[in-house]
């Protein structure tokens, strides 16, 4: 049921682009892409609640301090056509939704649908984007350090009841070294500089949006206010109000419900 693969770029492990996979290749298939940690650490209880009903991929992106979106898009292709998968569903969380535009621009992957979990087409607070890649550029190895042992102490209670991400956490913890927080900055600047409005207003393909209601990181009522307004493929947006910007982390269940109603041919009116 859980595979791996590995695809090094450009020769150095610092461009590494890794995937999972779990489950058949005759079940719908739905790729992860993740926010700005970039790996599977926190998506267990997702891929749980999932459980056999999809095969689930997994991506977890280079530490790269050069990687354009482009660049991102392209290896993950590569890294997918490897495995035979040609065609998918798209899940985007946060980070990952620029991942995921930069894919149905490009066309070269023949998407079957994209859904944005607290992700967003441009951000909504850039400002804010600016001000987290400056300070995270600036922090001490030192600070940084005692930032991430302080999360991983509030991430045991914040997910007390996912045991699947409770397994995870000294992984998530174990991979936020310096290289990690320098590559975190390049995405964040990525954001700052990209704008996908474009992409998403053009797009025929079926759009759908889950947010967690407590979101001060990509704030919800302006992404859908936008979508709304601005992209026809637009099906539904959910807002879970027992979660938060990890809306897929933080309320897995009933995301993945609500996402295996959307991959699925059913009717949907929630707009």
């Amino acid at each position: 049921m859980t595979g791996g693969h590995r695809l090094i770029i450009g020769g150095t492990m610092a461009e590494e682009l890794q995937l999972r996979i779990h489950g058949d290749a005759s079940l719908p298939t739905l790729i992860y892409l993740p926010g700005l940690h970039g790996d599977w650490t926190l998506i267990g209880g997702f891929r749980h609640a999932l459980g056999n009903r999809a095969r689930f991929v997994e991506v977890t992106y280079p530490r790269t301090l050069t990687w354009s979106l482009d660049d991102y898009a392209a290896a993950i292709e590569n890294a997918l056509a490897q495995h035979g998968i040609t065609s998918a569903w798209l899940l985007g969380e946060s980070y990952g939704s620029q991942l995921l535009w930069a894919l149905v621009g490009r066309g070269k992957f023949a998407a079957q649908g994209v859904i944005l979990a607290g992700g967003f087409v441009k951000h909504p607070m850039r400002w804010v984007v600016r001000l987290a890649e400056k300070i995270t550029g600036r922090i001490s190895n030192a600070l940084f350090v005692w930032m991430i042992f302080s999360y991983a102490k509030f991430a045991r209670f914040r997910y007390r009841r996912v045991p699947e991400v409770l397994a995870t956490i000294d992984e998530f913890v174990s991979r936020r070294t310096e290289l990690d927080r320098r590559a975190a900055q390049h995405r964040l600047h990525s954001i700052v500089e990209n704008d996908p409005r474009r992409i998403a207003s053009r797009t025929a393909l079926p759009v759908f949006g889950l947010s967690g209601w407590l979101d001060p990181i990509v704030p919800w009522p302006w992404v859908r206010r936008w979508l709304r307004k601005n992209c026809p493929s637009l099906r539904a947006y959910k807002v879970l109000a027992r979660a938060d910007h990890n809306v897929l982390s933080t309320a897995p269940k009933e995301a993945a419900e609500r996402v295996w109603e959307w991959i699925c041919p059913v009717t949907i009116d929630e707009l």
